[in-house]
């Protein structure tokens, strides 16, 4: 018993380290990229990149606010990622409630067409979807700039859709359509509340994604006003002079959002991975 005793201490110490190993790893570069934002560019190039701010600069906060103007960079980033997430999840679970459970011989040729899209880098295709944007009309536009943010999500989704949806017994379905249900109602009422943690999944890497995507907007976009975060604080960024001081601040700007919605909706984010990783 002594042996097993000092066996499990053992695994439970090693088990804390490793946990507190990752957590240190995992929280330092947030501290340090903090730290950085409260030094100016001439202090941070001529002291240890490692070293505390002997004062702190809050001016660098106020200056990369009004340099970058930040209150349309967030409220374009919101826009962007709260109409990307919807959208994608109703077409997503729509499509995928008809490739699991209403077959036909067209089918197949359409389900893999979108798995096929999930092979497909953006790099590869960054030409082609300029092209065809500019061609249309929508060069510089909102719209120019959540279809291809939702045709980037949506292969995806529709993926795990289609295989949580699989799983819901097909005698739910019949009998609703016994009782004379449309298969709107039916996926309204029925499938939509049963997908719900694969849903949960889909709008986490949706948001995340939407929110720190770069290169389509960057080459869809030319004005400021539609621009999201990413491609403003890229702006203190140049080929020969950074503004280290500046830029530091402004990706805590641009990462405070996500922080504050991981705190808010963690609880849902770890059920909403976990079942739909389970699930799907």
């Amino acid at each position: 018993m002594a042996d097993i005793r000092k066996t499990n201490v053992s695994s439970l110490i090693i088990m804390y380290f490793i946990v507190i190993l990752f957590t240190i790893l995992a929280v330092y570069p947030i501290f340090w990229l903090v730290a950085n934002s409260f030094k100016t560019t001439q202090e941070y190039m001529l002291t240890s990149k490692l070293s505390l701010p002997t004062r702190l600069f809050f001016n660098n906060y106020p200056i990369a606010w009004r340099d970058a103007n930040f209150s349309v960079l967030i409220f374009n980033s919101i826009l962007y990622t709260f109409v990307t997430v919807a959208t994608i999840i109703i077409l997503s679970f729509m499509a995928g409630f008809a490739f699991a459970k209403l077959p036909s011989k067209i089918t197949p040729i359409l389900h893999g067409s979108f798995i096929i899209g999930i092979l497909i880098t953006l790099q590869c295709i960054m030409v082609p979807l300029f092209l065809m944007i500019r061609t249309v009309g929508l060069f510089n536009t909102r719209l120019g700039v959540l279809i291809p943010y939702i045709g980037i999500g949506l292969p995806m989704a529709v993926y795990l859709g289609t295989e949580y949806i699989k799983s819901i017994p097909n005698e739910v379905i019949e009998s609703a359509r016994i009782d004379g249900a449309k298969y709107l109602h039916i996926f309204r009422t029925i499938i939509m509340p049963m997908a719900a943690p694969v849903a949960t999944t889909v709008a986490i890497l949706t948001v995340t994604g939407t929110w720190n995507e770069f290169m389509p907007i960057n080459i869809l976009v030319s004005s400021d006003r539609f621009k999201s975060l990413p491609v403003g604080i890229n702006m203190f960024s140049g080929a020969l002079a950074t503004d280290y001081g500046k830029q530091f601040a402004a990706l805590v700007i641009g990462m405070t959002p996500m922080i504050i919605f991981y705190v808010i909706f963690r609880k849902q984010i770890t059920k909403g991975v976990s079942a739909g990783a389970v699930k799907g």
